[in-house]
């Protein structure tokens, strides 16, 4: 695993709402439906049970989103990366499942303050006022694909780390 490097090195903005790069963090991709061992697998990586379709469970800093019906989402440390997936493949062993490392290829933003549902508004067709803490959606953010979920005073957002720069400017542009 390479040193951990975030998209953006940080970047922040302040505005109406705050703007902010975290990470690196650690995100794996599982794919897998229907194993036997999958829900005890994804609670010892993450401490966290399978999240139901468009939820997240979170614990602590580590996650479990659900992405589609065979598809989750887990998140954790960049340094336990390694770690997990070894501990997936010792407890999928003999199963059919997907688990890949795509921790370099996202770039998670923080959109916080008590109007960071607007900067969201302006940019994707979801009805933030609406969208429950633990709840993932799944849309775009102008023309990107993106994830998105409540959390404590604000939103994370997770999209592909080559057009980084590109939602950072429109988070930013959006909060100004």
């Amino acid at each position: 695993m390479s040193d951990p490097v975030s998209a953006l090195n940080g970047a922040s903005f302040q505005g109406f709402a705050a703007i902010r790069e975290i990470g690196p963090l650690g995100m794996i991709t599982l794919r897998a439906k229907g194993l036997k061992s999958l829900d005890k697998a994804v609670k010892a990586v993450t401490g966290t049970k399978l999240p139901a379709q468009r939820r997240i469970e979170v614990n602590g800093d580590r996650a479990c989103g659900w992405m589609s019906p065979d598809e989750y989402l887990l998140v954790l440390p960049y340094a336990d990366v390694a770690p997990a997936l070894a501990s997936l493949a010792k407890s999928l062993a003999g199963e059919h499942y997907l688990a890949v490392d795509v921790s370099d290829a996202r770039a998670v933003f923080r959109v916080e303050g008590h109007r960071a549902a607007e900067v969201l508004q302006k940019l994707s067709p979801v009805d933030f006022g609406t969208l429950e803490p633990g709840e993932l959606r799944r849309s775009r953010t102008a023309q990107v694909a993106a994830a998105m979920w409540q959390q404590d005073q604000g939103f994370t957002l997770v999209c592909f780390r080559s057009v980084a720069k590109y939602v950072f400017d429109l988070l930013a542009n959006a909060s100004h």
